[in-house]
């Protein structure tokens, strides 16, 4: 009996001296605080949404999530960062619309947006709006176009920034209404706005939300969204594609991303706590306050849409005569 008890016991010890299993490590994920970057500054969209999701997945993930902001260059500054981090899972990236923008329009940008990130999934949609002056001589998507090309060059439009998500969806939509204008860039929404309250330009491409104030006052006037289909806070604003323009979706989305390489197990159980966290009512309200809907893909669909994105933009930028600095 003494032999056999020392038997049991040697094999015991061996067994416990093994390595872990990859499943027993996995389940140790996470063990600390999980560092989620931003490459844009606080209280921006990108920001906000972050900040909004990121306490309640940190509680169903069970570890802390840290927001960390690291603006400039837009927004790859962190996504460089992230995909040249630790593949481990804790280091992750939030990012929007314009991370595929910046893969059309940064030449020298230091990461592939598509081979060098692992997609989580989308979080939420915003609504990119054709806005007008308020005395603009036509109140739908048809009739703007109509009045422009009934005076080529007369007319100007703004946007934000050159190379924005919002100045490539304006000039998708210019190449595919056939109009001849003048876009007219401005640095913040507030100057575009501005630029439309004075009627210096007759139209403007921006975020819906941003302007809701002054569409509300009747200020301006909504024309059209660039989404899919009709957005849940303003579900009386007809689409681009209703408007008479087939196939035109442009949206503005917030996903996660991990860098390339993390284990697919770390993905899978981020995305399953997304789907919790995304179906609160609390996280939906929230969301919805800073004009977006709550909206997770696979991660399959966003990897996808990542990739189609970045080829659309860069065509679009190619046809603009737009070259990637």
């Amino acid at each position: 009996m003494q032999n056999l008890a020392i038997r049991i016991a040697l094999a015991a010890a061996a067994f416990a001296a093994l390595p872990a299993s990859p499943a027993a490590a996995q389940d140790a994920w996470p063990s600390r605080p999980i560092r989620m970057m931003v490459g844009f500054g606080a209280g921006g969209g990108t920001d906000v949404a972050t900040r909004i999701v990121a306490e309640p997945l940190g509680d169903a993930l069970g570890q802390r999530i840290v927001v960390e902001n690291k603006p400039g260059a837009g927004g790859t500054i962190a996504g460089d960062l992230v995909a040249k981090g630790t593949k481990d899972g804790y280091n992750a990236l939030m990012i929007s619309t314009g991370h595929t923008v910046a893969a059309a329009m940064i030449k020298s940008q230091a990461y592939d947006a598509v081979k060098d990130f692992e997609p989580v999934g989308i979080i939420a949609n915003s609504a990119i709006a054709i806005v007008a002056q308020k005395d603009f001589p036509a109140n739908d998507l048809k009739g703007l176009i109509e009045v422009i090309k009934k005076e080529p060059g007369k007319y100007n439009y703004a946007t934000v920034g050159v190379g924005s998500t919002q100045h490539l969806t304006a000039e998708l939509f210019r190449q595919r209404a056939g109009l001849q204008a003048q876009a007219v860039s401005f640095r913040t929404t507030g100057e575009v706005v501005t630029a439309l309250l004075r009627k210096d330009v007759a139209y403007a491409v921006d975020l819906a939300h941003a302007v809701r104030g002054q569409v509300a006052s009747g200020e301006l006037k909504l024309i059209a969204l660039a989404t899919g289909k009709r957005f849940p806070s303003m579900p009386n604003v007809p689409t681009m594609i209703e408007s008479g323009m087939p196939g035109f979706e442009v949206n503005g989305w917030y996903g996660m991303v991990y860098p390339a390489g993390v284990p697919k197990e770390i993905v899978a159980r981020t995305h399953k706590a997304l789907t919790e966290v995304l179906s609160r009512d609390s996280v939906k309200k929230q969301l919805e306050n800073i004009g977006a809907e709550a909206a997770l893909s696979s991660p399959e669909a966003f990897g996808k849409l990542i990739a189609e994105e970045v080829v659309r933009w860069r065509d679009v930028a190619k046809t603009a005569g737009l070259e990637a600095q």
